[in-house]
């Protein structure tokens, strides 16, 4: 009987660990990332933060954790800025946040 090769053997192992660490890598990723809810609500605490017209963009800062700053839902904040792209935010540009 012929020696068989241990790539043989070995290779559909390797697959297999790939196929496994593949997939735990991929649903650690999309468990652990923070779910942004679909609007901001306004809150009466968060209504008395707005205090100018306009917001500077910080890095980091997307179009809900703005809202969620200023307690201004993101709606509002879209329909007073709708030259601005939501998914393309500069630091330091400015946004309105009130006529």
């Amino acid at each position: 009987m012929a020696r068989r090769s241990r790539a043989r053997y070995l290779a559909p192992i390797a697959l297999a660990a790939t196929i496994a660490g593949t997939y735990v890598v991929v649903h650690q990723g999309l468990t652990h990332k923070k779910s942004a809810p679909p609007h901001a609500a306004t809150t009466h605490k968060a209504r008395r933060k707005v205090r100018g017209t306009f917001y500077r963009v910080q890095p980091g800062d997307n179009l809900t954790s703005i809202a969620a700053k200023t307690g201004i839902a993101v709606a509002t904040l879209e329909a007073l800025n709708p030259h601005i792209d939501p998914n393309a935010l500069q630091t330091s540009q400015r946004i309105r946040l009130r006529r």
